[in-house]
């Protein structure tokens, strides 16, 4: 039987049932899933499938061991105790040590990281007689530490930024929606390639451009650099087989449904447009510049998706209500037979709309407790 890894995903709050889905439908064994994060258990094929392929994450990590961890003392010493450094880390390798979690005894972020660097270092000088960098920014090995109650988690973070960056989004709005809960979120309204979809306020595009990429089959993972390329158990003619298989998911000739999205502002619209430009999706994505509603809908009725300023980043509450009052309206007069999917951080906003939801759930986009509202409008 293969050698199965323990992995834990980092997930947006309100997306973690999405992703403990989306881990199996890729093969994962699910563990179980809590606030943020999703615990699975994989076997080398699937980790670097995971990696290539999964949409909704924003890191992954390979647990290395858990011990009971009470006091500064015995953090340092479970450190020295669990962590093979002679395989994961020698002396020319920069490293890093984040630190998530509290215990009673360790309450500060910062002072557990440095407690955690103290106990390798020493452990290496002890070995080879002389120790690793720090390296904060481009390490070669991430450490990242766990502490709930009086339980310590180490593990190896696989990447150094945030996997919700697909690598085409250059330009930006200015309050940007992440691609990975883009992803979720369509995974929520159970969007399919062949059903209209249309956004009223694309912004940057991020939705138009994360539902292209799922209908074309493009694989996330597939231009991203990983740090378990330089781990010791890597197996290149395993990864060479994953990332084979991921491009084999790409239909160059998919006929997929309209893809739409109105933006008001010229400098916005062309910068959706520069990213949509960078994805290769052009054919695929409409950019329509102008307010929505100087606009018809496609005839055929799909899903309306949209993410309109609710007054914490861009506008506020008093200007926007008669906003979402307009939008209210023309989609009662246009839009019969739509779904439409409202992404809002302001309760008082969406009272605006004089429409009744029919389901909503709970999602926070970045740091904002937003809902995810779904509307049929009739």
């Amino acid at each position: 039987m293969p050698k199965q890894i323990t992995v834990i995903a980092s997930l947006p709050h309100g997306l973690e049932e999405s992703g403990a889905k989306e881990l199996e439908n890729l093969g994962a064994k699910l563990i179980k899933f809590s606030t943020g994060i999703v615990i699975c258990s994989v076997d080398l094929s699937c980790f670097y499938r995971l990696h290539l392929q999964a949409r909704l994450p924003f890191r992954f990590f390979r647990q290395l061991s858990q011990f009971k961890c009470h006091s500064q003392k015995s953090l340092y010493d479970g450190i020295q105790n669990s962590f093979d450094l002679e395989n994961w880390l020698d002396p020319t390798k920069s490293f890093r040590v984040d630190v998530s979690g509290v215990s009673r005894e360790m309450n500060h972020s910062h002072f557990t990281a440095l407690q955690i660097k103290n106990a390798i270092v020493d452990s290496q000088r002890e070995i080879w007689g002389y120790r690793s960098n720090v390296n904060l920014t481009l390490p070669d090995v991430c450490l990242h530490l766990h502490l709930n109650s009086n339980i310590a988690t180490l593990s190896l973070a696989t990447s150094s930024y945030s996997l919700h960056r697909r690598g085409y989004r250059s330009a930006i709005g200015k309050a940007p929606l992440k691609e990975n809960i883009a992803s979720g979120l369509l995974y929520i309204a159970k969007w399919k390639y062949s059903i209209n979809i249309v956004d009223l306020f694309c912004g940057s595009g991020t939705f138009l451009l994360e539902a292209a990429s799922i209908a074309k089959g493009i694989c996330p993972g597939l231009n991203s650099k990983f740090m378990f390329e330089d781990w010791p158990d890597f197996d290149e003619e395993l990864w060479d087989y994953e990332k084979k298989s991921a491009h084999s998911l790409f239909k160059s000739n998919q006929k997929i449904s309209q893809i739409i999205g109105f933006e008001k502002d010229i400098n916005i619209a062309n910068q959706a447009k520069m990213n949509i430009l960078k994805a290769g999706l052009e054919k695929e994505i409409v950019i329509k510049m102008g307010d929505f509603r100087d606009y018809q809908l496609p005839k055929v009725p799909g899903i309306i998706v949209c993410n309109p300023p609710y007054g914490k980043r861009i506008g506020n509450t008093e200007d926007l209500g008669d906003l979402y009052f307009e939008l209210g309206h023309y989609l009662k007069k246009n839009a019969s037979g739509w779904n439409l999917w409202l992404l809002n951080g302001n309760p008082q906003l969406s009272r605006f709309l004089r429409m009744k939801c029919k389901q909503r759930f709970p999602i926070s986009n970045g740091g904002i407790d937003c809902r995810w509202m779904n509307y049929l409008i009739h």
